[in-house]
Order: C-alpha cells, then structure tokens, then sequence
C-alpha cells in the first residue's frame, strides 16, 4: 500500500479482498470484474470502488437496481470503515462489508454532493470539492482558511432562464441538489462519455464513448463542443451541430444522455436522471378542424415513483390525451413539464426518456424474444457501443422482468401477458424515467391483467414514473392516483383511486359509465373543480396560468440519430430478412406463386411461338398472331400482381413498431429503402422466374434488340421491372390505408386496371383518353418494352385506318424508353410512399 493511504478490505459472502489505491475495483456479474456477483439484481458492471487521492470512493454505474448505503439509494460516496453497501436491494440485496481504512464514513444525509470520478480527475488536473463531512456554523471559518468550500445547494442557486427561455421558471430538476459537482481551471477541457479515459464518465449506453468537451476559454467563459456523438449534446433541449459548439450562459442546461450539467460560478454541476422525476400536464387543450374540442383544460401533477391509470369512456380524450403527453400530436394550448422542462420545446433531447408502449405489440412476432430486442438496442443505441454491451443490457431486462426463460421463444407462442412485457422490455432497454403505456391489458384475461398491473406497479417502485391508459377498472387499487376522463375530454376526477367511487357516487365503475353515458351533456369539470378533492389533488397545478405552446422551427425539432444512415439500413434489412425467414408459408408462397403464374401461361396455345405470322398469300396481310399478345398480357399481369401482393401488407402491418421507432431516431429514407431492397430483390428473382418459364417453351426471335442473343433474358428483364414497380404501387397502398383489411380490394382493383391498360385487350393509340391515362400505368410500358423487342406491330398490326403503336416500335431507342419509363413510374412511386409515410410520425418531428 502507498505511503499515507488507509487499507481498505471488502468483505462479501466470507470473502476478503484488499484493495490496491494505483487502480479501480469493478463490482457486478461480469465474470471479468474484479469482485463478482452472482445475483439477478446486480446490473453486469454494478459499481467501481477506486482511491481518488484522498479518500476511497464507490460508484455506482447507472445500475438498474441501484446502490445502496444506510437505506438510501447513492451514486458516488466516499467509504470508509464501518460502511455497509447493498447492491440491487437497500435491504436484502448483497452487501459489501468495508473494513480496515482510517478514514471517516460518510452519509448519503452528510454528503448530497459526492465526488465522481475522481481518480480520472485527479489525474487530469481538476480540483474537485466534496469533503467527506460538511463543517458545522462553527467550523465554517476554520475550513475555509483550510481550504475547503462550501458546496451550493441547488436549492440556492438563482434560477435559469427555464426550459423554454422564460425568466422564472423553475430549476433543473425542482430544487433537488446535484448528484455531483466539478471545479472548473481556466484553460483546462473536461471530456464526457462512456469510455473511462474520459474526465466525467457518464455510465449510459445512449451516450458515446467521446461523446463532447467543456472548454473553459480565457475570457471566463465557458464552451460545450459535441465530438461527434451519435445522440447528440443538447442545450437547454436542442441539439446543437453534431462537432459544434455553443458558448454557454449561467442559465443554460447541457444534456448529455441522461445527465444535465449546469455551470455555476466556477463550477460545474450535474444532475442524473435515476428515473425519479416529477411529470404534470396544465391546461392541455386540443383543438381540431372546425374549432371542436376533443381535449378541454386537463390538468395534473404526478410525483416522482408513481403509478397512474387513465380511465374513462369511449370519446372521452384518452388517447389524444397520450399523444399530448408523449409528444406525438402536442395540444394546442398548455405546457407537458418533465421536472419542470417543457417536453414540446425540448423534445429532441427529453425523447429518449420517455417509454411508449402502444396499445398493438411493437413486436415483430416472427422473431424470437432475444432477437428481437436485439434488432431494437442496435437501432436505438449509439453506433459505437459493443455487441457486448448490448447483450448485457439485454440480459439485464430480461431478468428484470422475468423472460430470461423465454428469451428463445418467438413471440407468437407467447401468452398475450408475456408479449406485453417484451414489449415493455423494448422500452426499458434504453432505462427510461418516464413510461406510458395504451391498453396493456386489452383482451388478457383477468389474471394476466392483475400480471400485467402488477409490473407496472413494480415499474414504479424501481424508481420510473408510469402513467397506464385503460378500460380495465380491476386493478386500480395497484395504483397512486388514477385520473378519470369525461366525455368531451375534460378531467372529471383525479386523485387517489379508493377515494373515486365515493366521489362519484357509486358503488361501482359500471354505474358511472352508465351515468356519464345518460348525462353527457352534465358539467362533469365544473363539479370536479368544485369539490375538496380538486383543492387537495389539482388546485395548485390548475392555478398555473395556461401559455399557448411556442414551438421552435421544426428543423430545430429534429432530433439526431443514434445509428448512421447505412448503418440503420443494414440492420433494417437483416431485421427484416430474419422476418421474411422464419416465416415459413411466406417463403414457400414466394416460390410457389411465381412458378403457378409461369405455368398458367404455357396453358396458352401450348407450343406455339411469339413470332409474326407470314402474310396471306392472297391478301398481302398479316394474320395476327394473337397467341402472343394473350401470353404476354398472362405474365404481365402475373407480375403486376406478385409484385403488388408482396408488398401491400408490409407498411399497415409495421405500422405501430414505425411510430415507435422514428420518434427514437429511425430514419424514414433508412426504413422505406430496406423495404424497397429486401422486396425488390424479391420480387426482381420472381419476375425472372416468371418470364423464364413463360418464355422458354416457346420459339421466340434469335436475336433481342439490345442483349444480342439473350432474347430470352431481353424478354424477361420488362417482365422483372414490371414486378419492381407493381412492389412500389404496393407499397404506396400500404401506406394510405388505415387497416390491413382494405389492402385486399384495393390489390384486386390494381390487378385489374393493370389487365384493361395492357394495350392487349384492344388498341390504346390513337384511343382519346384511355392512351393518356395508360402511360400512368406499368403494365402499359412493360408490355411495350417486350412488345418491342417481339415487334408486335408486325404480330398484331393496327387495323384499317389505324397507325401502328410507337411505344411498340422495333428499336433499341423504343425499347429504353419503355423501361426508362417503366423506372421512373417506380421512383415517383418511392417519393409518393415517403411523404405518405411522414404521416405516422409524431407530429412535433415532421419538417
């Protein structure tokens, strides 16, 4: 041991370790730690315990569980002898005996403000402040000639500028102290991340390894400058330029993942969210086409660690309410305050602290349960974390919440309970403070509601806030406060849930449905605001007056992406391959229908060629070859509807798990193009095996227009391009419906104008209108591009009086127009599904 440092023993279990001060001790169940335990509530890298130069010092990495001295939950404490610390549980989790060390112990009550990172610190110049005991009145003099400084509350420090840029509103985080301070040395850089080279390591796997820099310039002044990272660095809630910088005012608020850091004189401040935030809702009103209210005045608080039901019947604004709060569809009047930060102006950076769970699963039922939400952490973590890390994660909500058993099964042998918590799991991945939930418990039995309940409850005692949309009135004991909505959607009662029926009236919710029903038109808000439970539960947030909601330019709103472009597009596409995959009746229709539409065709005048018909000796004319034509119009129609099948599900059914991740960074170009690559290759290989099959039994030209003697493949490439642009058609249905039910007529309709637009069935040139209209169809150009190559001018010559058709021309400049056109209907299609798509975004996100 080094000369003047106290001996520090741990004690675990009957074990002894002696630490070493030249280097930190990591606790956790990675089985490469230096202390390891094996308990499920014990996050993989738990805690660090490390000498910072002048006291030991433990740590607390961002734990799911937390960390735990004298009953109270801590992030950095100085230890000493005598200290006990239980890690996952604050009374029966494990606990770390420290034994052996001089030095005095210290309280979470003693030390609100612990020293982070000070081995880092200490190495990199900064004078840190945090004595292991605050002096008393008396001793203030003497420790300040000693050198010590007085820490500033948070309490005491004068208010920023708030969330919004309005002088008077409150600070950071309520009046709650900083979890941890840092001394500033003109000249210096302070770097925060994930790596532990960094000077303030921030143990969240949303923030990058070198994720920004504080630059203390030589004027006094102070600088944030982003490095690059992947979720952005934001002040006072939005991102500034990914490798910018801003200059920073004594009221502006940096955040980095889940930390906020605050400059006060010449000090840095930090605060991390654990989870534990207050959330309300004042005078929320939502106003739609034609001046009706659907949301009118609602108003309340939710304190820190609460669980919250919203009930209420049909029309009565409960699920507008969620697209209020979560910032999905933001009311057109009021304030959504996450401790005290205004979510609408600042929701590029609050969104990655609010969980939302929708009413349909925001799963891909097809994958298994770790694959699944393997696919998920990829996207919604920074690009450079580690596979490594993420498993861990992973691992670590299952545990959490009990599906380590079922981690590989698919979630479509899942009760409907279960699935519910995968996809509250999803959530929880990225450790959210704030999780909402629509319908949890919509068609579980009773049982599985009670399951379903009691997670959430647990949810909220780990230290989350969870407000839950529901019919169910079974379970609402489980909760804090529970908020009834009226129709119209005003607020009819808020407070505890025991005291809701008496209120009311009634014995049961049975009969105050029953009576909201028969009164619609009663004032249901005035006899709330009238009663003593609004003064007890409502009075104080409803006296706040109500501000219209200035929203920032909507380019500001757009909130970085944690995953580059490609690198999103190469997990969408293996997401959706592994989908495609392991659905088995999918692939075999993939072959299956190809081959059948091929075949069908070879039905036709079997045996007999695609070629002119020598002319009537007598006449001089053309006999028309109609076996052609009908062959053609076969296969092209079969590839207008394979291609148009294979795709119009895929957005309507996707829907749900779209919302979901483009509000947490998904890129629309990324998540539109894996879809065009994953179907279009698809639908490219059917359209092959389409043409080849109806092509090869027949006697067709030696030699194609454009590639010589592949006429069997020149034939075939209209056919494959048809199949692709027919896939875009499909897309943009998908898009435009509302349920996957009115995907089929709409299919059948595509199919059948397609056949009529042929130009087989009868001549389109020279047809006022209908020609017109066909050069919108692809069926019209892929049967021209074929048409061209056979010289269907010559196998189906135009009657009397009629001219021959000029996209059927036998030239190489025909038959590149054709697919140039052919293409470039595809491309239109493309944009078309992209601006369709931009409609199921949270609101606040649409440029």
């Amino acid at each position: 041991m080094g000369h003047g440092v106290p001996e520090l023993v741990l004690e675990l279990n009957g074990r002894t370790w002696t630490l070493d001060p030249s280097r930190p001790y990591t606790l956790g169940r990675d089985p490469q730690g230096d202390i390891v335990l094996d308990d499920a509530r014990v996050s993989w890298r738990h805690a660090t315990i490390s000498w910072s130069g002048r006291s030991w010092v433990i740590e607390d990495h961002g734990s799911t569980n937390g960390t735990f001295v004298q009953g109270q939950r801590i992030h950095h404490l100085e230890i000493g002898a005598g200290t006990a610390v239980h890690l996952g549980n604050a009374t029966d989790g494990p606990r770390v005996n420290v034994s052996g060390a001089a030095a005095s112990v210290a309280t979470p009550q003693a030390q609100p403000q612990q020293q982070p990172y000070a081995a880092q610190g200490a190495q990199a110049g900064w004078a840190q402040q945090a004595p292991a005991q605050q002096p008393t009145p008396q001793q203030q003099p003497q420790a300040q000639q000693a050198g010590w400084q007085q820490p500033q509350q948070a309490a005491h420090i004068p208010q920023q500028q708030g969330p919004g840029g309005g002088a008077g509103a409150p600070p950071v985080y309520g009046d709650r102290s900083p979890t941890t301070f840092h001394q500033f040395s003109i000249g210096r850089v302070m770097r925060i991340g994930r790596a532990l080279e960094n000077e303030l390591v921030v143990s969240d796997l949303q923030v990058s390894r070198h994720h920004a820099e504080f630059h203390s310039t030589p004027d006094g002044r102070m600088e944030i400058r982003d490095l690059g990272s992947h979720n952005g660095t934001y002040v006072n809630g939005q991102p500034i330029a990914k490798g910018g910088s801003q200059l920073l005012g004594p009221a502006d608020i940096v955040g980095v993942g889940h930390s906020t850091f605050r400059i006060v004189g010449d000090r840095l401040e930090e605060f991390v969210d654990t989870g534990e935030v207050s959330f309300s809702a004042r005078h929320l009103t939502v106003t739609v086409d034609g001046g009706k209210q659907i949301l009118k005045d609602v108003s309340f608080g939710v304190p820190e660690k609460s669980l919250i039901a919203v009930i209420g019947p049909s029309g009565s604004g409960k699920s507008t309410l969620l697209k209020a709060l979560t910032g999905y569809r933001p009311a057109n009047q009021g304030d959504v305050l996450y401790d005290n930060r205004n979510l609408y102006k600042q929701f590029a950076e609050l969104r990655q602290r609010i969980g939302l769970v929708p009413q349909d699963d925001i799963l891909h039922k097809e994958l298994t349960v770790k694959k699944a939400l393997k696919y998920a952490a990829k996207l919604r973590f920074p690009a450079d974390t580690t596979a490594a890390e993420r498993e861990a994660r992973i691992d670590e909500v299952l545990r959490e919440l009990k599906l380590d058993i079922h981690r590989d099964k698919k979630v479509t042998s899942l009760s409907g309970g279960q699935r519910k918590r995968v996809s509250v799991a999803l959530e929880l991945l990225t450790k959210p403070s704030l999780i909402f939930l629509d319908e949890p418990t919509s068609g579980l039995d009773p049982g599985m509601d009670r399951d379903v309940m009691q997670l959430l409850r647990g949810l909220a005692d780990d230290g989350r806030t969870v407000l839950v949309v529901t019919h169910s009135v079974a379970e609402l004991a489980l909760c804090d406060k529970l908020l009834v909505m009226a129709p119209g959607g005003a607020v009819a009662y808020f407070g505890p849930p025991e005291e809701a029926l008496n209120f009311f009236g009634y014995d049961t919710w049975a009969d105050v449905f029953s009576a909201f029903e028969n009164y619609r038109d009663y004032d249901w808000a005035g006899r709330w605001k009238g009663s003593q439970h609004y003064q007890m539960y409502a009075a104080d947030i409803d006296a706040i007056a109500p501000q219209s909601v200035q929203m920032p330019p909507m380019q500001a709103m757009k909130p970085p992406k944690p995953q580059g472009w490609m690198s999103q597009f190469v997990t969408l596409v293996r997401r959706y391959v592994s989908v495609i995959v392991s659905d088995k009746g999918f692939l075999a229709l993939m072959v299956i229908l190809p081959g059948v539409l091929g075949a069908v065709s070879l039905l036709i005048d079997s045996g007999k060629g695609l070629l002119p018909n020598p002319a009537n000796p007598q006449t001089g004319r053309i006999i028309p070859n109609g076996t052609a034509t009908t062959v053609l119009l076969i296969l092209a129609v079969g590839a207008c509807f394979a291609g148009a099948a294979n795709s119009v599900r895929e957005l309507i059914k996707e829907r749900v798990i779209y919302e979901r991740e483009r509000a947490t960074g998904l890129s629309r170009s990324a998540y539109l193009m894996s879809k065009v690559f994953v179907l279009g290759f698809i639908t490219v290989l059917q359209g092959l095996m389409v043409g080849v099959i109806g092509f090869a039994g027949r006697e067709i030209p030696e030699e194609g227009l454009v590639f010589g003697k592949l006429t069997l493949l020149e034939l075939s490439v209209p056919i494959m391009a048809l199949g692709f642009t027919s896939m875009m058609f499909g897309l943009i249905i998908s898009a435009l419906v509302k349920t996957a039910e009115k995907t089929m007529p709409l299919l059948v309709m595509f199919a059948i104008i397609q056949v009529v637009f042929t130009g087989c069935l009868f001549a389109l040139n020279g047809s006022i209108g209908a020609n017109q209209i066909s050069y919108l169809m692809p069926s019209r150009w892929a049967v021209a591009a074929a048409g061209a190559t056979l010289d269907f001018n010559k196998i189906s010559p135009p009657g009397q009086g009629e001219s021959n058709d000029p996209l059927w021309e036998h030239t190489v400049g025909v038959w590149a127009m054709d697919m140039i056109a052919l293409i470039v209907l595809g491309v239109i299609c493309g944009i078309f599904v992209a601006r369709f798509l931009r409609r199921h975004e949270p609101e606040v996100m649409r440029k």
